[in-house]
């Protein structure tokens, strides 16, 4: 008798754990994330997949292209969604793709991402340097000379990732084509030159981002300072943005927040994923030291996939939380 009250709870048990799988939200939906060739965008992209799986979604690994190309494959539906929408800095390119009216974007994934040009402590503090403006001055950008041409060499930014724009407009801006080259081309290797040529005690001259790993090799205001900008001046539909900070410092660049942006016809069909997207929240130091692991070489596809493990379980209530709220929107 005994035996067969067991079975039947056992039977029950198994009834309403597969009568559960079959209501998922996402059960029989395949979505398909959409990131730039940024390898450490993955960490962030995984994290909603991940939730995303938790829904019942089919999660595809992370297509990878160029942000112009990511946003026209948002809007017509051949991608779901994308972790790495900054704003403003990406504003011209969801515009150019539809913008509002294909996208959906709510709530904000990472706050406080910051962006500009910095120089070793060194050379700033003996030359007195806290402006980029000072590179008009030829000696003063010859200090950062590296390949003996006279002219200052800034390490850039890559050709459609939309900071491109933004630094060719400011040195037009500020009178710095002259004494200053904007060396482009691949960021990560142009990177690893800048870095040893800090380690040879070289004055260096780059652009960066925060959430990135750069900032945890030279930490900035210990081995690299910040330049301000004489004024605020970005290109497009940024150009009334005033870059001032409240305490008059001015660096050239808002500070950014990155979103989670879907197409908007498929968020509109899938509530459950459309509220996720919508609460999900990462910390820019998670991002910055989970980066900092993979610039140390853990940056395999199965080292990330554990980061992002490591991550989950950390924050294990929250991340349960997220599935909950979403869960809940789809009834």
């Amino acid at each position: 008798m005994r035996h067969s009250v067991m079975l039947a709870t056992a039977f029950a048990t198994l009834v309403s754990t597969s009568t559960f799988a079959a209501d998922l939200p996402g059960k029989g939906v395949t979505v398909q994330p959409i990131q730039s060739t940024i390898t450490e965008e993955t960490f962030q992209t995984l994290l909603v997949s991940r939730a995303l799986v938790k829904l019942g979604y089919t999660v595809n690994k992370p297509d990878e292209v160029d942000y112009n190309v990511a946003y026209t494959s948002l809007a017509s539906g051949d991608s779901t969604f994308t972790a790495v929408n900054w704003q403003p800095l990406h504003d011209d390119m969801y515009a150019a793709a539809g913008g509002d009216k294909k996208f959906y974007r709510e709530g904000v994934f990472v706050n406080g991402a910051a962006q500009g040009y910095l120089i070793d402590k060194k050379t700033a503090d003996q030359y007195h340097i806290t402006n980029i403006e000072q590179l008009k001055d030829p000696k003063i950008a010859k200090l950062f000379d590296s390949n003996g041409d006279g002219k200052a060499d800034l390490t850039g930014c890559n050709p459609g990732w939309g900071c491109e724009a933004a630094i060719n407009h400011q040195l037009d801006a500020y009178g710095l084509t002259k004494t200053v080259t904007h060396n482009q081309g691949n960021y990560a290797a142009m990177m690893a030159d800048t870095i040893t040529r800090y380690k040879e005690g070289k004055p260096v001259l780059y652009y960066t981002w925060t959430p990135y790993w750069v900032s945890d090799v030279m930490k900035p205001g210990k081995d690299v300072v910040w330049l301000q900008v004489p004024f605020s001046s970005l290109p497009g539909v940024q150009k009334d943005i005033d870059t001032k900070l409240p305490n008059g410092a001015n660096y050239g660049f808002p500070v950014s927040t990155m979103h989670i942006v879907a197409n908007k016809v498929w968020a509109e069909k899938n509530p459950a994923a459309a509220k996720l997207f919508s609460i999900m929240k990462l910390p820019v130091a998670d991002i910055n030291a989970q980066n900092s692991m993979m610039h140390e070489g853990k940056a395999s596809e199965g080292d990330i996939q554990g980061h992002v493990d490591g991550w989950i379980k950390a924050h294990q209530a929250q991340f349960d939380g997220w599935v909950k709220e979403a869960l809940a929107a789809q009834k």
